[in-house]
Parts: C-alpha cells; structure tokens; sequence
C-alpha cells in the first residue's frame, strides 16, 4: 500500500468538534434491498443508536463483530439511506486506502460512551 499524503492542518478548535466514543454493538441486521449496508444497534451507555455502515461486501459475516467495542463518531447529521436512518457514523481503519476495512477498537474493555481523543 502506497502511503497517502496528510490532509491539510486543522486547529484544536475544529478538532473538538468532532466527537468519537466507543460504543458496543449490540445487534447487526441486514438491510433489505441494500447490497453492502448492515444496520447496527450499538450501546453508548445513555442511548442506543441505529448506525448503518457498508460492511456486506467486507466480512462474510458481519455479524461477527456484534458484542464487540469499537469507535464511532456520534455528532455527525443523521442520514437516511434505504429507508432507515444513520444515525452515527462507524470509524473504521483502512477503507479510505482501499484495503479491507478493520475496526478502530479499544486495546481493553472501557465503558460504553467514553470519548476518544
């Protein structure tokens, strides 16, 4: 893999905007009609959300990752996409390089909701 260049400087301030946390996921359903998206229902601690994310064509069964933690960005508009709404977006590791996507976890368990950065 060919290494990509940096993206561009951002301050602190713009950083802070953005909110990651690690949420378990609880359940992975398949979405009808959808080639790629499964819908996840994963727990934050105070609330569970519905997050979809194109993980058919990566694993042969993504319902292998349910009971497991991982990173998710939590404050981003919710989208709707084949009739349900997204409604956090999973932060994986390697899509945007086109090599198979893995996901961004915590190296132990922490609790539900707590923030990353």
């Amino acid at each position: 893999m060919e290494t990509a260049p940096f993206k561009p400087t951002i301050s602190m301030k713009d950083l802070e905007k953005i909110d990651v946390r690690v949420g378990t996921i609880e359940s992975v359903e398949d979405v009808p009609a959808a080639d790629e998206l499964v819908k996840l229902v994963v727990d934050f601690g105070d609330r569970k959300l519905a997050v979809l994310a194109g993980l058919k064509k990566e694993r042969p069964n993504p319902r292998e990752i349910v009971g497991k933690q991982a990173l998710f960005v939590v404050n981003l508009e919710p989208r709707r996409m084949k009739g349900i709404v997204s409604e956090a977006m999973l932060f994986d590791i390697g899509y945007a390089d086109g090599i198979l996507p893995r996901l961004a976890v915590p190296e132990e368990p922490v609790p539900n909701g707590a923030r990353a950065g």
